[in-house]
C-alpha cells in the first residue's frame, strides 16, 4: 500500500520552469497515474482541475507570496507536498486512516470524500473559521432539533389519509437528501462495499456511502469533520471567482424562506453586477474596492478580504459567515441576535423549547450575542458600505433595517398570538396538546406569515433593494393577508362552535 507522503516523495523527475502563472508545475507520481486513467474516464473533472490554480501553483510557491496576497493560511505544509501541484493524490490520499471511506485502488489508499479536514493542510484558518460557522453545523442544527424536525416532517414527510384526516410520517432518505438536506448536508456513513464493472479497468471494489452524493454546507463527513468546501468552491476547479459570484450562494439562498438572491438580483447592487461584472476582476487577492469591482456581491459583504485603493484593509477575510452580521433575520420564529455558538441545538427559550426566541417574541439571551458584540459586527459591515456610500446614506439604511426587524417581529407576535388562541381553544392540536404545531392548514398559514413573509420583508430591507419584495412580492401585503385570514379563521370557528340560540 502507498500513502500520500511516500507518493509525493516519488514525484516526477521531469521539472518544468516556474515561469508565469500558467507555467506547468511538477506532479507527484501518484497524481500522474490518476490522470493517466481519469483524463479519458472523467475528462470534465480533469479539465476543471487542469484549469485550476491547484494545477498551476505548488503549496511552496503559494507560501512565498506576500501576506495580503497569500491564498493559503497555513504557516507551513508537509515538506513532501511543497514542490508538487495539488492534484488528485494530494487531496484524495491524505490522512487515509482518518477516513472511513478509504479503500484500496490500483495500489493506493484512496478516499472518496475530500473534506475540510483535508483542505486545512493548506487552508488552516479557513477550515478553523468554517468549523465555527452556523453553516458547518447545519445538518445537526436541523436533524437534532426536535421542533425543527416536526416542521420538516410536515413538509417532506410521507402523507397518509385515514378517517378523513391527513397525517405526516417520517420522510425517506432520498427525499431528505434532495430536499432540506441538499443544502443543510447529509450524514455520510460507509455501509459496505460493492463491485462495479468499469470500462477502463474491469471489476473494481468501491465503498458504499449512505447520504452520498451531497455537498451541503453542514455535511457530516466520514472523517468526522463538518461541511464541504465544495459547497462554494465547486470541485474540481475550486475557483475563487465562482465563490465570489452570487450564483453560487443562489443554490440555497433563493427563497422564499431565505430570498437573498431574488432580492439581490432586483436591487441596485444586483443591477450593477448584472450590467458590469464582465469587466470586474474576480480572481485577485486581496480584492480591491473601486478597482476590481464597483458593487457588492455576497462575498464582498460576508467573506472576502477587501482593501481600498490605498492598500488599507477594509475587511479581513472570514469563513464565519456571521462575523459581520449583528442580527439573524431568518425568523425562528422572530428575528433575533445571532447565536453565540454554531451548535444551536443547545438553545432553550424560557419555555424549554429549542428556539432562540419565545413564542411571545422574547429573546433567549443566554445563548445569543449581546448588544456590544452586535455593535462590533455592525461596524464591520458598515466599513464595507462606507467605501461607496456617505455615512448619512449608510446610517439611514441601517435605521430602516432596525425598524423593519421591530415591525416584522410585532406582526409575527400578532400572528402567533392568534395561533396561540386557536391552540388554547382546541381548534388545532398544537404543542400544548402534544401535537405537531406545523402540520394543520391553519398552522401552515401561520408558519408562512413568519417563515416566508417576514423573512422576505427583512431581506428586502437588509439588502437595500428589491422594493417590491418588501410589499407585494411575498412581503407586507401577503403577511397582512395571512394575519387577516388567521383572524377570520378563528372568528369563523368560534361562531361555528358557539351554542345555537
Amino acid at each position: 500500500m502507498k500513502n500520500i507522503i511516500s507518493a509525493c516523495l516519488l514525484f516526477a523527475c521531469t521539472f518544468y520552469p516556474f515561469v508565469g502563472i500558467g507555467a506547468p508545475v511538477p506532479l507527484s507520481d501518484a497524481t500522474t497515474e490518476c490522470l493517466d486513467c481519469h483524463a479519458a474516464v472523467h475528462p470534465g473533472i480533469v479539465k476543471d482541475w487542469r484549469d485550476s490554480r491547484h494545477a498551476r501553483r505548488t503549496p511552496g510557491q503559494a507560501l512565498d507570496v506576500e501576506e495580503l496576497a497569500r491564498r493559503v493560511s497555513s504557516k507551513t505544509v508537509p515538506a513532501a507536498l511543497k514542490k508538487v501541484a495539488v492534484g488528485c493524490a494530494e487531496c484524495h490520499m491524505i490522512s487515509p486512516k482518518a477516513h472511513a471511506d478509504t479503500f484500496e485502488h490500483n495500489g493506493y489508499d484512496i478516499h472518496v470524500v475530500v473534506t475540510p479536514a483535508d483542505c486545512r493542510t493548506c487552508h488552516e484558518q479557513e477550515a478553523e473559521q468554517y468549523g465555527e460557522n452556523l453553516m458547518a453545523h447545519a445538518y445537526s442544527n436541523l436533524a437534532d432539533n426536535a421542533l425543527y424536525h416536526e416542521l420538516q416532517r410536515s413538509i417532506i414527510g410521507k402523507e397518509t389519509r385515514k378517517n378523513g384526516k391527513i397525517s405526516f410520517g417520517q420522510s425517506d432518505d432520498d427525499t431528505r437528501a434532495e430536499a432540506c438536506y441538499y443544502c443543510h448536508g447529509t450524514r455520510l456513513t460507509v455501509t459496505g462495499t460493492e463491485t462495479r464493472d468499469t470500462e477502463a479497468a474491469g471489476e473494481l471494489e468501491f465503498p458504499v456511502i449512505k447520504g452520498w452524493p451531497n455537498q451541503g454546507v453542514g455535511r457530516v463527513n466520514p472523517d468526522g469533520s463538518l461541511g464541504s468546501c465544495a459547497a462554494c468552491h465547486s470541485r474540481h476547479a475550486f475557483s475563487i471567482e465562482m465563490a465570489r459570484k452570487p450564483y453560487t450562494c443562489k443554490k440555497c439562498h433563493v427563497g422564499p424562506d431565505v430570498p437573498a438572491f431574488k432580492v439581490y438580483a432586483a436591487s441596485k447592487h444586483g443591477n450593477i453586477f448584472s450590467a458590469m461584472h464582465k469587466s470586474w476582476n474576480f480572481e485577485t487577492v486581496p480584492w480591491i474596492i473601486g478597482r476590481d469591482f464597483s458593487a457588492p456581491t455576497c462575498a464582498v459583504c460576508h467573506i472576502s478580504l477587501l482593501v481600498n485603493t490605498d492598500g488599507e484593509v477594509v475587511s479581513e477575510r472570514t469563513h464565519r459567515m456571521n462575523d459581520r452580521l449583528p442580527w439573524r433575520i431568518y425568523g425562528l420564529i422572530y428575528a433575533h441576535p445571532h447565536p453565540q455558538k454554531p451548535d444551536t441545538t443547545i438553545i432553550r427559550n424560557k419555555d424549554g423549547l429549542p428556539l432562540p426566541t419565545d413564542f411571545d417574541g422574547g429573546f433567549a439571551m443566554d445563548y445569543l450575542i449581546g448588544q456590544q458584540e452586535q455593535a462590533v459586527r455592525r461596524k464591520k459591515m458598515q466599513a464595507v458600505c462606507l467605501n461607496c456610500h456617505a455615512a448619512s446614506w449608510v446610517n439611514g439604511y441601517w435605521q430602516r433595517l432596525q425598524h423593519t426587524i421591530e415591525r416584522t417581529n410585532d406582526r409575527t407576535r400578532l400572528a402567533t398570538g392568534i395561533m396561540g388562541e386557536i391552540w388554547r381553544l382546541g381548534l388545532a392540536r398544537g404543542p400544548g396538546a402534544g401535537g405537531n404545531p406545523f402540520d394543520e392548514a391553519v398552522e401552515k398559514k401561520w408558519v408562512g406569515s413568519w417563515l416566508f413573509r417576514a423573512n422576505t420583508i427583512r431581506f428586502a430591507s437588509a439588502m437595500a433593494g428589491g422594493g417590491d419584495y418588501g410589499v407585494f412580492a411575498g412581503g407586507r401585503f401577503q403577511q397582512s393577508e395571512d394575519i387577516q385570514e388567521l383572524s377570520d379563521w378563528l372568528q369563523l370557528h368560534r361562531r361555528l362552535a358557539a351554542p345555537k340560540k
